[in-house]
């Protein structure tokens, strides 16, 4: 018999309805994985300049230019995630409008270097519009086709392009008014998502957001690593191999290994069984990610001061490491392990861990090994085998609450 040919055409348009939140099988989709990947363009962008920063001692700059670019790509493609948790149709129109948000994030990677440098924002913003324009069309698309969702995709939409008028005006501002309005713009946005779902919560998969979450932690560990194996390879071709060098390859590969471990310790989806619980999971991702990229720009400063190419001392260079480890596992902390209501020994090991880690700078191991992220790597890796503690997690079980939202999906 002749081979059948199974191939249909992609729509070039389909209703956009509110997807089940209790769908089976839900996973991310090949289109999401390319977004992911392009944000880790302006991700690693945001790193690179905060490793430079740093190790031209210029710390305080730095670490404020790198929240605030980071609060641009973050934000950006957390409010997709979400959306496309609810309303993905995955046809042709849906698929440009997903093409012009990821277009944006390369024109914002591309200005990320003259906002560090010279304090120039007009590029990062004309990106970070021309991702909110896009996902405004798609909220106003959802308002159309889906009357049972529409207050609450007309409140996304309102509020986004209101916010997105006043980042255009920030521009025009004094810098000193800028960098306050820069604040206040933020703290509107983040009321964007409380204020549009009180209208009508909507029917996100926590199964499927879970998952985009933990792809988009591995993408940016994966960022870390690749920016640390760039920092080494640029000191062996100057002919540099010393132990140190190579206690900073180990160490951040056990360190960055012992993340992934702690962040996929338990399933978060169990998390997700209500906007309350949502909210701060959600937005607590800011600190994890941010933390986990900025990983990698401290163990770039690790090789730069073993390489006698940084402008700064020991101490310094310990905690470009410390601190976002610290970082890290306090957000993780309050986002993952508190809200699972864990026994005491992960409870108490976590914020030993966090003490531990802090204090590494302080404590210089002797020469040939001058800087602590051999005793980072140490604790890290403890903390990983405490989380794997026989002593129960007593994890919360979602309730529904009825009425239809999906408050009670994760059951799903």
């Amino acid at each position: 018999m002749a081979a059948t040919s199974h191939h249909t055409r992609r729509p070039l348009w389909l209703r956009m309805v509110g997807r089940d939140p209790r769908e089976p099988h839900r996973a991310a989709t090949p289109l999401e994985l390319l977004f992911d990947l392009c944000f880790v363009v302006a991700v690693a962008q945001a790193a690179a300049r905060l490793h430079h920063a740093l190790s031209e001692a210029h710390a305080g700059t730095g670490v404020l230019g790198y929240a605030m670019v980071f609060f641009a790509i973050w934000w950006a493609w957390m409010n997709f995630t979400w959306f496309a948790s609810a309303y993905d149709t995955d046809d042709v129109v849906y698929r440009l409008l997903i093409l012009m948000q990821i277009l944006g994030v390369l024109i914002l990677a591309a200005g990320v270097p003259r906002a560090f440098e010279e304090r120039d924002f007009g590029l990062v913003t004309l990106g970070y519009a021309v991702m909110r324009v896009a996902l405004i069309a798609l909220w106003v698309r959802a308002a159309c086709e889906h009357p049972e969702g529409r207050r609450c995709a007309l409140r996304y939409a309102i509020g986004i392009s209101v916010v997105q008028v006043g980042w255009i005006l920030r521009l025009t501002l004094p810098e000193q008014i800028g960098f306050f309005a820069f604040f206040v713009l933020v703290a509107a946005e983040l009321a964007v998502p409380v204020f549009a779902e009180r209208a009508r919560q909507t029917t996100w998969h926590p199964h499927h957001i879970a998952e985009r979450y933990g792809l988009f932690a591995i993408i940016v560990l994966g960022e870390s690593i690749l920016a640390a194996t760039l920092a080494i390879q640029s000191g062996l071709d100057r002919g540099i191999a010393t132990a140190a060098l190579l206690s900073v390859a180990f160490s951040g590969a056990v360190i960055v290994f012992a993340m992934w471990w702690l962040y996929f310790s338990q399933p978060a989806h169990l998390l997700l069984s209500s906007n309350k619980t949502a909210f701060p999971w959600g937005y607590g991702h800011y600190f994890i990610f941010s933390s986990t990229a900025a990983l990698g720009a401290g163990l770039s400063v690790a090789v730069d001061y073993d390489t006698h190419e940084a402008h700064i001392g020991a101490f310094a260079a310990g905690a470009a490491v410390a601190v976002p480890v610290v970082v890290f596992l306090a957000s993780l902390w309050l986002v993952h392990v508190r809200p699972h209501r864990p026994g005491g020994l992960v409870n108490g090991a976590y914020l030993a861990g966090m003490a531990l880690v802090l204090v590494t700078p302080f404590t210089p191991l002797p020469l040939p090994l001058p800087l602590p992220l051999p005793l980072i790597a140490v604790v890290m890796a403890l903390l990983a085998v405490a989380s794997q503690s026989p002593w129960p997690w007593r994890a919360r079980q979602p309730r529904a609450v009825g009425g239809g939202r999906q408050a009670g999906a994760s059951r799903g």
